[in-house]
């Protein structure tokens, strides 16, 4: 591989999604110096793939020589489609723009496995941004009861289905264009105002046709993606849009900023040479598809540098996370959060099948209209309703009119029936010599009368599922340990349930995707792997996408979501890229290259987990005793700091397991210190509330013998502890009341486990953990050796 020489410009964009166009925008009308970088290619109206050999090749693998539109991963247990092109997911999206709820924005929210859910940003820090977003997308609700929309079955059937399931339902606000301009009547077909002037492609644009095909890429220009708006503004002001650069690695510069390395992919959909996709129009790229698992690039690909004052990274989820996984011996000191909070926004798809009405079918015509109609909000716990669990939405699902005939096709049993009925009726006719001259009724028998597919609907649920998935890196791709039977397993349970009413409720029946049943979920919203979070401990960046130790580099996508969105969550990311923007257009230096100057610490974190067991005794008078539990995750955010500061204190998360407090319950905040101030004692302070939400206090210790050594593996290996009414604090006051005592061990095989848990990040990690060993051992032997004499 050969590299190319540098170039130096102020802000790169990597990607051109919803956080991605949205950074490239806001930056280039401020005056900022901006270069996009997106992998695909520039879609222009009639440039989406429809025919057969044209959708066989609308795959992106690169080492497949496949440079299209879809990216399809399959991980453990989920499957998922993203987009690769200007303007990212918007191209193949269902144009949903909805809110996050109010009471969804959870604030240390606990979650089933331990820990908790966590969003350092509200609903009215995002309202304004949302209201910016929303000027330049122009979402507007399908206009059902306009003439020439108001013969969509299904978007009735939604709301007749809502109102008898006492549920909430509304008509979608959609960036689609109805109207040719606003204010003007909703017309299908017709040409928009805005054709030429304004977009990058240069290219005509007509208002919705109800076609059915807003997944597959408009080909008549009437959603109004990102490509059309927040890029087409971006390039007028300035910006540089480059496809076909794919982006394979980024490293912080000793100087201050950083350099992105990429490939380009020529005309000829191979990699490698000078030949990139670079027309007057629209010249853009994302993120490495090379992780794909099919074939290999046809040419030795020339690896371009480019280096940047600021870097924003809006690849996508899959994309960006992987490009911070293999960065990361490049961006030292990168949080321990990476990969971490990956959540699917709880997607689900599932059938209504034959709907009826009274003694008749119920049509659908799921092929007319754009792919969403309508929303039904499924309640949360978190707006007062006991027991409803995690909340969410239920959308229905529209599909272009050529699937109509696969699906007939593909329900065997009817379609084989006519098809021997009309062959047999053919040889009778042979047979009598007295053929039926007209065939008008025979092939319309034989075509059938659609009722399948005409009565029937895809239900499209997602909704705040847990996000306890981790991405990760081995041999070079991308894994994730989400599964639908971990924590999520009763919010899709209930989603479910919900699905099944509504086919009860239009006569139909249901059926889940077929993958279901191998343990299997679809989703088209990956979240987090690299979310925002207070501190370096729970997040990878700060609320506002900085990522923590690296001014300058921010992260602007699905990635960044601390937990699911519960509606589409198109609308939040890009929200949240705005209120990114204005922050850092606030704090921007005086110099456009001053960021560049900025030295950047060099943090190594460490961390392990322990799990101890024991007994607890409730109250005071010692009458009964029961089993307790606890297991943390123990992180020295920076362990040179952690070993040269007097209190030595860590981070702690984790749960703790006890009958008399509800089961297992997540550490909302705690600490460890080892050996603080030069005492013989390990201490362990953790927050936490009871199953009926009361705080308590776990205070634990390990006392080390002077002197003792045949104690060292009793006394290091044995805790201690309190559990007091309230958060308290150790220094604090002394009052609290006593809720009961305890002693917990760590086992043989427990002690085995955490040795494999140890864990570093970020630069000269053995160096790190080999100090850390020594301080540890260094201390017992001036415990239990040196003072003996």
């Amino acid at each position: 591989m050969t590299h190319s020489p540098a170039e130096h410009v102020g802000t790169v964009v990597v990607g051109s999604g919803f956080g991605g166009s949205v950074a490239a925008y806001r930056l280039a009308a401020a005056g900022q110096q901006v270069v996009l970088l997106e992998r695909g290619r520039a879609y222009p109206p009639g440039g989406f793939a429809r025919s057969p050999a044209e959708l066989g090749r609308a795959f992106w693998d690169p080492r497949a020589g496949l440079h299209g539109l879809f990216d399809v991963w399959s991980f453990r247990a989920f499957d998922s489609v993203v987009a690769s092109g200007l303007g990212g997911g918007s191209l193949i999206y269902a144009n949903v723009l909805l809110r996050k709820d109010e009471r969804w924005f959870v604030d240390e929210q606990p979650l089933p496995g331990g820990g908790h859910e966590a969003w350092p940003v509200g609903r009215a820090e995002l309202d304004p941004h949302y209201d910016e977003v929303e000027r330049m997308l122009r979402p507007v609700p399908y206009p059902l009861d306009r003439p020439g929309y108001t013969d969509t079955p299904r978007a009735h059937a939604m709301r007749d289905a809502a109102e008898r399931l006492g549920l909430t339902v509304e008509r979608t606000p959609l960036a689609i264009s109805f109207a040719p301009e606003p204010g003007a009547d909703p017309e299908p077909g017709l040409p928009m105002a805005d054709t030429d002037g304004d977009n990058l492609h240069g290219v005509g644009r007509r208002t919705c046709r109800l076609c059915g095909e807003c997944n597959l890429g408009c080909n008549d220009g009437a959603k109004n993606t990102l490509d059309h708006t927040y890029l087409s503004a971006a390039r007028r002001h300035g910006a540089e849009l480059r496809t076909g650069h794919e982006v394979r690695a980024v490293r912080a510069l000793t100087q201050g900023g950083y350099a992105v390395d990429y490939v380009r992919h020529g005309p000829d959909g191979e990699e490698g040479g000078e030949g990139g996709d670079r027309d007057d129009r629209a010249d853009a790229g994302g993120v490495s598809g090379s992780l794909h698992p099919s074939g290999s690039p046809r040419t030795s690909p020339t690896l371009h540098t480019i280096s940047c004052d600021r870097l924003v990274l809006a690849a996508g989820t899959y994309n960006t996370v992987s490009l911070l996984l293999r960065s990361r011996r490049n961006l030292p000191g990168l949080s321990p959060a990476i990969g971490s909070r990956f959540s699917t926004n709880g997607d689900h798809l599932a059938f209504v099948l034959r709907a009826t009405q009274g003694d008749g079918p119920r049509p659908m015509r799921p092929s007319r209209g754009p792919v969403i109609t309508s929303s039904i909000r499924l309640p949360d716990e978190l707006d007062g309703v006991p027991g409803a669990g995690r909340g969410g939405y239920i959308q229905d699902a529209g599909y272009p009119g050529f699937v109509e005939w696969l699906v007939e096709g593909a329900h065997v049993p009817q379609g084989a029936s006519r098809a021997a009925r009309f062959l047999a009726g053919r040889l009778l006719d042979r047979i009598s010599r007295a053929p039926d001259p007209s065939l008008s009724g025979a092939f319309a028998e034989l075509l059938g009368d659609g009722a399948f597919t005409g009565t029937s609907l895809p239900l499209l649920a997602m909704g705040r599922d847990v996000p306890d998935g981790e991405l990760r890196m081995r041999g070079g791709r991308l894994e994730s340990t989400w599964t639908v039977r971990g924590g999520s397993a009763a919010h899709f349970e209930r989603t479910r349930t919900r699905m099944r009413q509504i086919a009860d409720a239009l006569g139909g029946g249901y059926a889940d995707h077929p993958l279901w049943h191998r343990g299997r979920v679809l989703t088209v919203h990956p979240l987090g792997g690299a979310p925002i979070g207070r501190h370096p401990g729970t997040g990878v960046c700060d609320p506002y996408g900085e990522v923590f130790g690296h001014p300058g580099l921010y992260v602007a996508d699905g990635a960044a979501m601390p937990g699911p969105v519960g509606p589409n969550p198109a609308l939040t990311i890009a929200a949240l890229a705005d209120r990114m923007c204005t922050r850092l257009l606030e704090h921007r230096p005086a110099t456009p290259r001053a960021v560049g100057h900025r030295t950047y610490p060099r943090r190594t974190s460490l961390q392990f987990t322990e799990e101890l067991r024991g007994r607890y005794t409730p109250g005071a008078d010692g009458a009964r005793t029961e089993p307790f539990t606890f297991r943390l995750t123990v992180t020295a955010d920076d362990v040179d700091a952690f070993l040269d500061e007097p209190d030595h204190e860590a981070r702690a998360d984790g749960w703790i397991d006890s009958p008399s407090f509800g089961g297992r319950r997540p550490v909302l905040r705690g600490s460890v210190r080892l050996f603080a101030d030069g005492r013989r004692t390990m201490l362990y302070q953790l927050y936490f509330t009871d199953a009926d939400g009361h705080p308590r206090t776990f205070a634990g210790r390990k006392d080390l013998a002077s002197g003792a050594p045949a104690r060292v593996w009793t006394d290091t290996t044995r805790l201690t502890f309190r559990v007091l009414n309230e958060h308290v604090h150790e220094s604090g006051r002394t009052d609290a009341k006593l809720l009961g005592r305890g002693t917990a061990n760590l086992g043989v095989t427990d002690l085995a486990r955490l040795l494999t848990t140890f864990r570093t990040t970020g630069p000269h990690g053995t160096a790190a953990l080999t100090r850390f060993g020594r301080y540890l051992a260094g201390e017992l032997w001036n415990t239990y050796a040196l003072r003996r004499h």
